[in-house]
């Protein structure tokens, strides 16, 4: 008799596991970032070595106006801060690192390009930038790209800047790549290289640290739409994430942020973004 009753119940019983499924599989699937913060927790791949962006300090702790993006919308999914890994990682491995499932996002001074969307998804931008150039405060013969012949143009592997100004400035540029940002500075200090390319709002954080020996140029060449980067297709998270990155800005926090982070450094805050990227 039980048997017969367990039988007649398990119709129902399927129909319910199917919803539950697709529903699970909608809103909140184990691979999707909405998915993983209905657990509490998210791992967000970050830079360490940009000031005012995102930088670790001696304690461990990580500051910059990216932590701040980045914990914010992690709040709006419903994530604390106590429930963040941050995974430090460098510009040629965020694709990666989203692809092989060891951060469910990336928050790195991330510009969206058509050639990155073919194997990630972006929310946002929640920032844009011009890439510039940083040179020694002692030299007044670089005054923008097109000065960069027979010069040595030191950028980061995994990012298109200094090819950028090869391609379209000057080609006897002479081209340097460090793994890391920090590496191409203490090269520009000690005069290995002669400039420094990159965004520059990353640009203003490593003059802010060296003002008696640094200088931006200040002659933004090209527009940097920064994106948070997720898996390919994960399109829910990515309606998600606008919405939080919109809200930061609609109640000042985004300004706040920036403020805090750069307002020393003579770097001009430009209006926020429209956050229309799909």
């Amino acid at each position: 008799m039980a048997t017969n009753a367990w039988l007649r119940r398990l119709p129902a019983l399927l129909a319910v596991a199917l919803v539950a499924a697709a529903c699970g599989s909608a809103s909140g699937s184990s691979d999707t970032v909405i998915g993983k913060a209905s657990g509490g927790h998210l791992t967000i791949a970050i830079a360490e070595d940009q000031p005012g962006s995102s930088l670790k300090g001696l304690n461990g702790d990580y500051t910059g106006f990216d932590i701040d993006v980045a914990q914010f919308v992690a709040k709006e999914l419903g994530v604390d801060p106590s429930g963040i890994t941050w995974r430090s990682t460098v510009s040629a491995d965020r694709e990666t690192v989203l692809e092989n499932g060891s951060a469910d996002m990336v928050v790195e001074t991330y510009s969206i390009t058509d050639k990155r969307k073919q194997v990630i998804s972006f929310a946002g931008p929640y920032f844009v930038a011009g890439q510039d150039l940083l040179t020694r405060l002692s030299d007044t013969s670089i005054t923008g790209p097109e000065s960069l012949n027979g010069k040595r143009l030191c950028s980061v592997a995994g990012t298109t800047s200094a090819q950028e100004v090869k391609d379209k400035f000057a080609a006897q540029t002479r081209l340097v790549e460090y793994a890391h940002f920090s590496e191409c500075i203490t090269a520009l200090l000690a005069n290995i290289v002669d400039a420094v390319t990159t965004d520059d709002l990353i640009l203003a954080g490593y003059a802010a640290q060296n003002p008696e020996l640094l200088r931006v140029v200040g002659k933004p060449f090209t527009q940097e739409r920064y994106g948070i980067g997720v898996r390919k297709g994960d399109n829910a998270s990515v309606a998600k994430i606008d919405d939080a990155i919109t809200k930061m800005i609609s109640t000042g926090a985004w300004q706040s942020s920036l403020q805090h982070n750069f307002g020393g450094t003579g770097y001009k805050i430009p209006s926020p973004p429209q956050v229309t990227e799909r």
